[in-house]
């Protein structure tokens, strides 16, 4: 709960027989709030943040917390001191009090203390020196020391410390009024039921509903907004089913009121149940928030109102809904907190859009998320926007009127067909039409390869275009997609827009569900960045390149497991492996060493400092059948295992990074400054004979003349580019080194 950051006294005084209430609720909402605290009997005085200070009789304060949809306490203001800052001056605060008539004789207690000072750092802190207070002037008045219950307490102390500004009070709602009491599992129900009523309002479904409007949730997951929602077309008070409220164990507590109050609230709920004729409709294809949904409806009594049905959004059709319109669809889509579950969204917000249009002409559509951009992909202008929070995440609820067919403009279809040539049947954004030719002019170019080769990992596009600064890899039927981060020069929002209209071209060009397209930025890295993770899905999955099986993940690193563009270099290493000794150094998941044993290899080491990306190479040589006596991995700083090896090897294949300052290494490692050192040391471990296979990619980087000088150097780079990676030839540099013999010189380097 967002505690207010006001607390100064409401005003004009209210009369001696009214309670001064703080009326809390969450942030965004506050002059709702107030006028459905005007319709329940209470006078607002003021709104602050994420609350509201009103007064009213107890008879009133007690319909707030059975009545009110937006609340999330109702507080008695008792006292409201300034300048406190220590201690002792918050316990002589609470302790000149008439607890007495707040606190019954045996009663439990608990203080929930918000804020601090300097000399209050600790909620616990400010809620022990509260009780202590609280004790002192019980004890004065004859009372029994009144024990603490923090978990089912007979009253709640509410103690709030802003700005020196100390609010004491007793909390009639006790546990939160957004806890209605129906939902059990909030696993599947991230939306808290008082913001569900709240989007409700703002959306007019309360009139909505008097006029016998249909409401159905594409996306409805645990059911809370299907169930506010009926609540509120049935005229069932929100806290008709909870057993207990924090005034039920307070001194002041009037049963009588209480329990007329109750009487009317069912008798209006049986009216309101048989009177009500809307329609109300859910749609999820998680079997498991489905029946949330369906027992979170018998629990709050609506379950005859409520059509659930096990539908994804594309599924639905015109008959999934049995209404008229006009009617409100309304639904709170995921927001994706990570960049790598963009494309499914992007493509579930244009669907959600999409079916809007062909389902409900004439309706309303409110969409509440937390990521506005995502919004535009609904192919709909809002009409009106409120900025809510849920929970600590910046959210907006968008209302759009869905036109009629007849009123919206033709929208020139871009999906290919089987020839290539644009399918009607699929409509693409249009300022994407040049991204998505370029796509398919690209897997034309490549097809023949393709086919020839039989490669299934490979780059289909390497920002190709400026405005769409993207590399997309396929692995299989999956996509891997890096976003380059844009210069300053470049707008953020017209950069995530590009990105948005790429990932929605992506799954109907290449012909891929959007599950499998796995988003990621790529910046400059320091040190090992590269490698480190970003998730933890574990989710990998196998591919092949010539006869290598290799273990792919393109969820949880920036790197997935297997450089596409060094393919012709783990090709030569194949080439020339049969019967030699093989050492990998700076192995990442020795892709390059299967090759290698696969090609012939008799024995092989794979060093690096990663024990991660070792247990992976570990994976990759189980899969392809390697043995693990002949081929092993040694996590050692490469620098040192060559400094101290004596071993001698026929094929060495170096591919250091570019930069790295990893706390596992001396010092740091810079290629260019070090690649002359690095090689010295290999080629102290290479037989006569035998060759050295060293890459880099750091895109400006010049061998060092001396290397030329002292070995027999090849430039081979320009024969290191498949097709699919001719476009970027300056992206890796690669050099066959050995050891010179009379009158060898160091061509090409």
């Amino acid at each position: 709960m967002t505690e207010p950051s006001q607390t100064l006294p409401p005003s004009p005084t209210p009369a001696a027989d009214a309670l001064e209430l703080l009326v809390t609720c969450p942030k965004g909402i506050e002059t709702l709030l107030a006028d459905e605290m005007t319709r329940l009997g209470a006078t607002p005085v003021k709104t602050t943040v994420a609350g509201v200070w009103a007064t009213a009789t107890h008879a009133d304060a007690y319909r707030l917390c059975l009545w009110s949809r937006l609340a999330n306490r109702v507080i008695v203001r008792l006292s409201q001191d300034i300048s406190v800052t220590t201690p002792e001056q918050i316990r002589d605060a609470a302790s000149r009090l008439n607890w007495t008539r707040h606190i019954a004789e045996g009663a439990t207690l608990a203080v929930d203390f918000h804020g601090k000072s300097e000399r209050i750092r600790h909620t616990l802190f400010g809620a022990q020196t509260v009780k202590d207070g609280i004790v002192d002037a019980l004890s004065r008045a004859g009372r029994a020391r009144p024990t603490v219950d923090n978990k089912a307490p007979d009253v709640s102390i509410y103690a709030h410390l802003h700005r020196q500004t100390l609010t004491l009070g007793v909390d009639l709602a006790g546990e939160s009024l957004h806890r209605r009491g129906y939902r059990r599992d909030v696993g599947h129900a991230p939306l808290k039921e008082n913001l569900a009523a709240a989007l409700l309002v703002r959306a007019g479904w309360p009139e909505r509903a008097k006029r016998g409007e249909a409401l159905v949730d594409p996306l409805c997951g645990a059911g809370t907004l299907l169930i506010e929602a009926a609540l509120m077309a049935a005229d069932q008070a929100p806290g008709i089913h909870r057993k207990r409220f924090g005034f039920h164990g307070w001194a002041q507590f009037d049963a009588a009121a209480w329990q007329e109050l109750v009487r009317e609230a069912r008798a209006r709920a049986s009216i309101g149940r048989k009177r009500c004729k809307n329609a109300f409709y859910g749609f999820d294809q998680s079997p498991a928030a489905l029946a949330a949904a369906k027992a979170n409806a018998m629990r709050a009594g609506i379950p005859a109102l409520l059509t659930l049905k096990g539908e994804g959004v594309a599924a639905l059709t015109r008959d999934s809904v049995d209404a008229q319109g006009p009617g409100l669809v309304i639904t709170n889509p995921p927001y994706g907190e990570r960049l790598g579950e963009m494309a499914e969204l992007v493509n579930l917000y244009a669907t959600i859009g999409e079916q809007a249009k062909a389902l409900f002409p004439g309706w309303t559509l409110a969409l509440f998320t937390g990521n506005p951009d995502l919004g535009h992909r609904l192919g709909m202008r809002a009409h009106k926007q409120y900025a809510l929070k849920n929970g600590p995440l910046d959210a907006k609820l968008l209302l759009m009127d869905i036109g009629r067919e007849d009123e919206r403009p033709a929208v020139q279809a871009q999906q290919p067909d089987a020839k290539g040539q644009p399918d009607a049947s699929s409509p693409m954004p249009e300022n994407a039409q040049m991204f998505a030719n370029r796509l398919m002019k690209n897997r034309k170019r490549l097809k023949k390869w393709l086919k020839k080769s039989g490669e299934r990992c490979y780059r289909i596009y390497d920002a190709d275009m400026p405005e769409y600064a993207l590399a997309v890899d396929i692995y299989g039927d999956r996509v891997h997609v890096q976003e380059y981060a844009p210069p300053r020069t470049v707008n953020p929002a017209q950069a995530q827009k590009r990105l948005f209209d790429a990932l929605e071209v992506l799954p109907k060009v290449l012909e891929v569900s959007p599950q499998h397209i796995h988003v990621k930025r790529r910046e400059r890295q320091a040190g090992k960045a590269q490698y480190e993770k970003r998730g933890a899905s574990g989710e990998r999955f196998e591919v092949t390149e010539g006869r290598a099986r290799l273990w792919v993940n393109l969820r949880d690193y920036l790197d997935t497991g297997l450089f596409l563009d060094h393919r012709p270099v783990r090709r030569l290493l194949g080439e020339q492996a049969a019967g030699t000794r093989f050492l990998n150094l700076f192995c990442y998941t020795a892709s390059a060493t299967v090759q290698a044993a696969l090609g012939g290899a008799t024995e092989s080491v794979s060093v690096d400092m990663s024990n991660t990306y070792l247990e992976w190479a570990k994976d990759n040589f189980a899969l392809n059948g390697l043995d693990p006596s002949r081929h092993r991995t040694q996590r050692e700083d490469c620098i040192k295992w060559l400094e101290t090896a004596s071993t001698e090897f026929d094929l060495i294949f170096m591919d250091p990074p570019t930069f790295s300052n990893s706390k596992k290494m001396r010092e740091t490692l810079d290629v260019q400054r070090d690649h002359a050192r690095l090689i010295e040391l290999a080629m102290a471990r290479l037989a006569p004979g035998g060759t050295l296979v060293f890459s880099n990619n750091q895109r400006r980087f010049k061998l060092d003349g001396e290397v030329a000088e002292r070995y027999a150097v090849e430039d081979i780079s320009a024969q290191t580019f498949d097709p699919d990676f001719q476009r970027s030839t300056g992206m890796h540099h690669v050099f066959v080194i050995r050891h010179a013999s009379a009158g060898d010189k160091g061509e090409g380097a």
